[in-house]
């Protein structure tokens, strides 16, 4: 190739180089679509899924997606309304179906609905992070970012519901309040043992979101349960967190 060609090449590669991550995020109104159909479709298939599932964790991690998305979707609506921007009324084709499939599905919808939050919300967290990094609109970029932790908090909850029981299927029904509850109300047996899909980082952050300070030494033990020690009202003390997100502290 001549000279002026790869000259001419090396250039117009640098240009598209430049271009791509300018491509890579949503606009204002396409953020704006994917946000308000994925958090009405969360809302939407945790009211199905409250009155159809078996496990008294599944119905309360519902809930809680009904009262978290419900908050988050009100609070894009008036972001929206402020910027001029369209909020969509209605789900998609796609979200339809699945609502349909979980509404269609044979009682209890416990893994089914599961496996829909997994979904949801690793759809959630890849939008909302890319947003909140090259987003175009300051308001909406600052919602993205503020969201963001809370859509990271659900998916570590369903995954750790997920990996439960053999197969995907939720916990024990027997559990009665796991980690879908807030950090202060955790299950009367804890610390539970069972598969815990928390990684460390994971661990550490759930404990520090439980009101913890200086969470140290984290192993996890051969029943599935992060044990170390960390420092409460001024106190050192052990603490553990079982699969469910149970946060307990003084546990030996």
């Amino acid at each position: 190739m001549k000279p002026r060609l790869l000259l001419a090449s090396a250039a117009t590669a640098a240009a598209l180089y430049v271009a791509l991550p300018a491509l890579a995020a949503d606009t204002a109104q396409e953020f704006v679509n994917k946000a308000a159909i994925g958090g009405m479709f969360e809302v939407e298939s945790s009211k199905v899924a409250a009155g159809k599932v078996q496990d008294q964790s599944v119905e309360d991690f519902a809930q809680k997606m009904i009262d978290d998305h419900g908050a988050a979707n009100a609070k894009l609506a008036t972001i929206a309304g402020e910027q001029k921007l369209e909020v969509p009324t209605a789900l998609d084709a796609k979200h339809k179906a699945d609502l349909d499939t979980l509404n269609n599905a044979v009682d209890p919808v416990d893994a089914p609905y599961i496996q829909i939050q997994r979904d949801a919300h690793a759809e959630a967290v890849t939008l909302f992070e890319a947003y909140a990094q090259d987003g175009d609109n300051a308001p909406l970029k600052s919602f993205a970012a503020e969201t963001l932790p809370t859509l990271k908090m659900h998916r570590e909850m369903v995954e750790a519901m997920a990996s439960g029981t053999p197969d995907g299927q939720s916990g024990s029904s027997t559990s009665t309040t796991p980690a879908v509850n807030t950090p202060d109300t955790t299950n009367p047996a804890a610390p539970v043992p069972g598969a815990n899909s928390f990684t460390e980082d994971q661990a550490r952050d759930r404990i520090q979101e439980a009101g913890f300070t200086d969470v140290t030494a984290l192993t996890k033990d051969d029943q599935g349960i992060w044990r170390g020690q960390a420092v409460k009202d001024g106190k050192s003390t052990a603490v553990a967190l079982d699969f469910q997100g149970n946060v307990v502290a003084g546990a030996n």
